[in-house]
């Protein structure tokens, strides 16, 4: 008897909470992504549903309200979602993403204050780094600034391409502190909405992941506690480089989630579709496409749940297989949905079939979190070193 991919190496709790999940998306999820892409609304529906039945803390400790559960269990999650909608997997990801730094640069008294609702979904949580002109040099070309005066910190800048950023409840933001220090110069805050001169700004319109709102934040004249500075001055760039190893491979479970959901759908349209006396899957030309599809959606799977088990135990190669994980996983999502829409040829053209979808919700997945370009650079370094 062969064991369904995601059951390997599940416990008992992982499995009941795959259950779960699965049938989530089977009944409430599924049936929304084209309405959400569709729309390019905010499914805020979605988000209360993983909030009732804690999907938001998965990887956050119970001391802090969160299910304290491992990685693995985390990008499984997130696989699972993405086969059906991957902007409504990116709420449980970004969640995630902007907790990291709190977990990894918060003393006692910052996780105890914002992770419980994070946590339980009562706060939405956002990620701001990237700026106008910095891009995969994110820290080493920052301009937004933050000026200590008194028990406050004055932020002024602007971020770009923020991942819900204008539904967030706080953001974990990176601001320079120290010009002349370079990267080291970069410090991270927490800024609560509301707050006096932090204010959203321009709303992209996108390719794909339409459900999931990118945005422009500003920072004019920002009051930022200086309670709300996580670490010391200047480990921004530490905390930062930290986050990004968690961060990536939940980017590659979207990937894969992607990948897994074309590739389910393929198969059963070349099933059931019939040219030349027999279903189009029998025939050569589409069956080696579909054979193609299914050995890269298994070793991309492999290669995350290895990745994932890493993060886990806290090895000194994170770094590395991180980034191979993000690397194969948005390759594999990109050519696998490509090859998802020819196997349905003009059928797959259409909105009316989820792969189009799918094929515009995979791009992303080879740029944010790092390029693939910046993955293979990650990569390399670690084999061979900078030079």
């Amino acid at each position: 008897m062969t064991m369904a991919p995601t059951e390997i190496a599940s416990n008992d709790e992982e499995t009941m909470i795959l259950e779960m999940v699965r049938e989530l998306v089977a009944e409430k999820i599924g049936p929304r992504a084209a309405e959400i892409d569709a729309t390019g609304e905010f499914p805020w529906d979605v988000k209360e549903l993983f909030a009732q039945n804690d999907l938001l803390g998965i990887p956050i400790p119970s001391e802090y309200g969160g299910l304290g559960g491992t990685f693995v269990t985390y990008v499984k999650v997130v696989e699972e979602i993405a086969k059906a909608c991957a902007s409504s997997a990116l709420i449980v990801a970004v969640q995630e993403l902007g907790m990291l730094p709190i977990m990894i640069g918060g003393d006692e008294e910052q996780k105890r204050r914002f992770l419980p609702k994070i946590a339980s979904g009562e706060h939405l949580v956002a990620y701001a780094l990237t700026e106008v002109s910095s891009g995969s040099d994110a820290l080493g070309s920052m301009k937004t600034r933050a000026v200590k005066q008194g028990d406050n910190y004055v932020l002024d800048g602007q971020k770009i391409w923020i991942t819900n950023g204008s539904v967030a409840d706080v953001v974990c933001v990176f601001a320079v502190t120290n010009p002349e220090a370079g990267s080291r110069g970069v410090s991270a805050f927490v800024v609560e909405k509301g707050t006096p001169g932090f204010s959203v700004g321009k709303l992209e319109k996108k390719m794909g992941i339409r459900g999931s709102p990118t945005v422009e934040l500003v920072f004019s004249d920002c009051k930022v506690p200086a309670a709300n500075r996580l670490g010391e001055e200047g480990e921004g760039f530490k905390i930062a480089m930290k986050v990004l190893d968690k961060s990536r491979p939940g980017i590659a479970a979207q990937a894969l989630g992607i990948a897994a959901g074309a590739l389910e759908y393929a198969t059963g349209y070349a099933k059931e579709r019939i040219a030349f006396g027999k279903p189009i899957g029998q025939h050569q030309g589409v069956g080696f496409m579909l054979a193609d599809m299914k050995t890269e959606v298994e070793s991309a799977r492999l290669m995350l749940y290895e990745a994932a088990r890493r993060c886990d135990a806290g090895g000194p190669d994170v770094t590395l297989w991180a980034a191979m994980a993000k690397l194969k996983c948005g390759d594999v999502a990109m050519s696998v949905t490509t090859d998802a829409v020819q196997v349905l040829g003009g059928f797959g053209y259409s909105v009316d079939y989820p792969v189009e979808r799918m094929m515009r919700d995979a791009k992303i997945t080879q740029i944010y979190e790092g390029t693939q370009q910046i993955q293979r650079l990650v990569i390399s370094r670690r084999l061979v070193g900078r030079g």
